[in-house]
């Protein structure tokens, strides 16, 4: 297709993202399936003085996607599109979501090093938006980016690597979208392996008290916690080599454990939660003793992503790790005090430090704090609350999920903010790939 071809864009029916919290008519949508037309796309939208916004998989809480002028669509572009056996490197096209990667990966022996999990994002957007996963000595999935190529404003391609524009990878490595539009990324990838998991129900405050001993114990820990209860459903995994015996879960325990329980059990305690808040305590303590008691062993992937169908909104902090403990218990006395009733559980992780400008874990050992609520419940004054929890502990929020704050104080938390800013200047002086979301938090 060449940029005479591109006269016309589809025109923009309503987009909506998977939690319901942002949606938008975009003036017109586009859907390249080469790098080629990325480039023409961002020309023409150029000359028609409109924007440029990609969207991946809508899995992000906030505006970060949103698209006023021209929604770009990548499902066009996916796929691996080359293999480093040696150096353990795959370059994958910018649209491949998440779940496609580990059959892309099996037969060169390959996995990536670290997920969350949840694999329904594509590649670009989990790690534009700093998505992680939890241990103490692994980074997040944009840490994992050794080279990217991006459309820049100007409509050209342009290669940041090791050995290319090397400047610029702490920025375009977790970009935001800010930067350009990625079209490819090349990860450093691990040999594939194996994970023991172990599940178990324990006393949340012996568990807040261990929490930095048991993070640093172990390759992988977390914990979930439901509100009115005292018990923390703890996970556990171990890495081992790809050649170890594995014992996964029975096709019944699975169905019961994973589906049953996890959604169908939480959807009844959401909907029920909503029109009878006052059941939702003892809910939550049945929940509790219904799930997180099982041992088992599965490929990484296997054991790293769990499915998610109840809808939610969501906001996540990072906070040094030593904070997260009497963060949570501040949390736990805000919900108490407020005789708010919570269904949805909190979500504690751990991640590695890491040199990329604006991920949540730039220069320090971080911990993650993840509250949730039902997505037809009004989560405003719930999250608002427990932000300024988070801010009290220096905390910093994930882009892909909601939060309040902008440029001025995120700049206090960042010190490559304004390092970030003048890069964004640099590549895209006129703003063709801003929108509401980044004005906010980069600045206008």
């Amino acid at each position: 297709m060449t940029a005479e071809e591109l006269t016309v864009f589809e025109h923009g029916r309503r987009w909506r993202n998977w939690g319901r919290s942002e949606s938008i008519r975009p003036f017109g949508v586009a859907r390249p399936t080469s790098a080629d037309e990325v480039v023409a796309i961002v020309r023409q939208a150029r000359e028609l003085g409109m924007g440029v916004k990609t969207v991946g998989a809508g899995h992000s809480f906030t505006g970060i996607a949103v698209a006023p002028g021209i929604q770009l669509e990548l499902s066009g572009l996916s796929g691996l599109l080359g293999v480093d056996a040696a150096a353990g490197r795959v370059r994958l096209a910018a649209g491949t979501h998440l779940y496609d990667i580990p059959a892309l990966l099996a037969p060169h022996g390959l996995a990536m090093e670290n997920l969350g999990d949840i694999d329904r994002q594509t590649i670009s957007g989990a790690t534009s938006t700093g998505t992680h996963g939890t241990g103490a000595a692994f980074r997040g999935l944009a840490a994992q980016i050794v080279a990217v190529t991006l459309v820049t404003a100007e409509g050209t391609l342009l290669t940041v690597s090791e050995t290319e524009n090397a400047e610029l990878l702490p920025a375009a490595r977790l970009g935001l979208g800010a930067l350009g539009i990625l079209v490819d990324i090349t990860l450093q990838c691990v040999p594939a392996f194996v994970l023991q998991a172990r599940e178990r129900p324990e006393p949340l405050e012996g568990v807040l008290e261990s929490f930095g001993a048991r993070v640093e114990a172990v390759d992988h820990f977390e914990f979930y916690w439901f509100p009115h209860t005292d018990t923390a459903l703890t996970k556990t995994n171990t890495r081992m080599p790809a050649d170890a015996e594995r014992h996964p879960l029975g096709i019944v325990e699975e169905w019961m454990d994973d589906r049953v329980v996890s959604n169908t059990l939480l959807a009844a305690i959401c909907t029920l939660g909503r029109v009878m808040p006052a059941v939702t305590p003892p809910i939550n303590r049945l929940a509790t003793r219904l799930t997180g008691n099982r041992d088992f062993t599965d490929t990484s992937t296997e054991v790293f992503v769990s499915p998610r169908r109840v809808r939610f909104t969501e906001m996540e902090y990072a906070l040094p790790r030593e904070a997260v403990p009497e963060a949570l218990r501040e949390v736990r006395a805000l919900i108490e005090n407020r005789g708010w009733r919570i269904s949805f559980p909190i979500e504690v992780r751990a991640a590695a430090p890491d040199e990329l400008w604006l991920s949540t874990a730039s220069d320090r050992p971080s911990g993650y704090i993840a509250v949730h609520r039902y997505f037809r419940e009004d989560h405003h004054e719930y999250f608002r609350a427990v932000e300024q929890i988070m801010r009290g502990h220096e905390g910093r929020p994930h882009w892909g999920k909601i939060h309040y704050q902008d440029a001025a104080s995120l700049s206090a938390l960042y010190p490559h903010h304004k390092d970030f800013v003048a890069v964004r200047d640099r590549l895209d002086p006129d703003r063709v790939f801003t929108n509401p979301y980044l004005d906010r938090v980069l600045g206008a």
